[in-house]
């Protein structure tokens, strides 16, 4: 390993002991840039590794509330500013009952790169809450969404740290924090994307993370000899990425054959039925179990260890779109033993880094989540353009400068990836083609 690379890799570690989230995702990116770093032995001297590590502030708070039986309840939030070199902080504010610092700040690092990948002029930046909004009423979640953004509002504005949705912010989040926003500060401005059209969002947003995962796979599929029409497709996951990353599929004439839920997966031989996954999950918000019961073809597995059994059919291409770590070893073993052709990340580090590398080994076109998932950050940053031109584009003109990103994303970082000698990986290809972007403008800008 380079000196370096190794050098700031255990700084990093000896810092963060207990955040494996974070570890990980640094481990991964440093690793990869080796060529770059032997290449460019400026970005030592100025410490560019060391200062893009280290985000540029983290702010935690309590955050207090009263549910509907008059209790207060106590949930712990955060923002995580992680580098603003190319544009202001971008990215999404998740509420799970498992984030924490670790996930937070391994979710802004990567959305540096993620960003810089768009070509769109936005730094990284994370946030969110181990609130949980499942099974709170409309009330609870604003009283909490109101509560979240008296203390956020201190931190964000258009122009300094624009947040967006995530596991746990839909419309109705996204709506509660905007209006509390704009009482707070008597300002109507793009503070937050992923608004509702009636007040500043944007058409395709919703679909965008989805659609743009399908149209970076059909890019690779094509450009490695492959057709996407007439593909098998697995999918993990059935909230907003894979809803539309199977609506996307279907559309391009591949067939997607499963989706899962915390609970467990469905297999439907026939192809998902879109419509009716979006009444279960979307209008119903209810578990898998109502797909099946209301589609014969279905076949509906429980979950008994936490296992995401989608993996393990005959399939061409797999998108994990659920959470961070659901794809493993044994889950990568089934794949490749099924035949898989691609794997290409919707959600955010699904793959766990064994797995990815024994998906490369055994040679599947693999895309990691900061490319593959950007779809939705670009389109969250084409809403910011139209708000402030004052502006709607319609939805076909979004969804044509999105396909236009997602196909100049595939290309950049398969370009980086034969310039440093890594023709194919484009899991290199991606963090080198990421990484110049930013590092170049911490350069450009001086030691701050």
């Amino acid at each position: 390993m380079n000196a370096y690379v190794e050098k700031v890799i255990n700084e990093v570690k000896a810092k963060n002991s207990f955040e494996p989230e974070f570890l990980q995702a640094v481990s991964e990116v440093l690793t990869s840039l080796e060529p770059v770093i032997a290449k460019h032995p400026e970005f030592e001297e100025h410490k560019i590794l060391e200062r893009m590590v280290e985000p540029d502030r983290i702010v935690s708070f309590r955050v207090t509330w009263r549910d509907d039986k008059g209790q207060v309840q106590v949930n712990r939030g955060y923002r995580a500013q992680f580098n603003s070199s190319i544009g202001p902080y971008k990215g999404g504010l998740r509420f799970h009952p498992s984030v924490n610092q670790s996930i937070i700040k391994f979710l802004g690092f990567e959305q540096c790169f993620k960003n810089s990948l768009t070509g769109l002029p936005i730094g990284g930046g994370k946030g969110g809450s181990d609130f949980d909004p499942k099974g709170k009423s409309d009330r609870e979640v604003m009283a909490f969404c109101q509560s979240f953004m008296t203390e956020l509002y201190k931190y964000i504005g258009k122009d300094e740290d624009v947040p967006a949705g995530d596991i746990g912010v839909g419309g109705r989040e996204i709506g509660y924090l905007y209006g509390q926003y704009k009482r707070i500060t008597g300002l109507y401005e793009g503070v937050l994307t992923g608004k509702g059209l009636t007040y500043g969002g944007s058409l395709a947003r919703t679909e965008a993370t989805g659609y743009g995962l399908l149209y970076l796979v059909e890019e690779m599929l094509k450009c490695n000899g492959h057709d996407i029409k007439g593909k098998t497709v697995a999918v993990s996951g059935s909230g907003n990425v894979a809803i539309y990353a199977i609506q996307k599929a279907q559309q391009l004439g591949a067939k997607a054959v499963t989706c899962s839920d915390s609970t467990g997966w469905v297999y439907d031989p026939e192809g998902i039925d879109v419509a009716l996954l979006k009444e279960v999950k979307e209008v119903k918000r209810a578990r898998l179990t109502e797909y099946a019961a209301a589609r014969p073809s279905a076949e509906y597995h429980e979950k008994k260890n936490g296992e995401h059994g989608v993996w393990n059919y005959k399939v061409d291409v797999a998108l994990p779109c659920a959470t961070q770590n659901e794809l493993d070893l044994d889950d990568a073993k089934a794949l490749v033993a099924n035949g898989v052709t691609a794997v290409a990340e919707g959600a955010n580090m699904p793959t766990t880094l064994d797995a990815t590398e024994y998906l490369q080994k055994n040679g599947v076109l693999f895309v990691p989540g900061k490319a593959s998932n950007a779809g939705g950050v670009a389109t969250s940053a084409l809403e910011m353009s139209q708000n402030s031109e004052r502006l709607s584009w319609t939805f076909e003109e979004v969804d044509a400068k999105l396909k236009n990103i997602m196909v100049n994303i595939f290309h950049n970082l398969d370009n980086a990836a034969k310039e440093y000698g890594m023709e194919g990986n484009y899991v290199a290809g991606a963090n080198i083609a990421g990484f110049l972007k930013v590092a170049e403008a911490m350069m450009a800008q001086g030691w701050v």
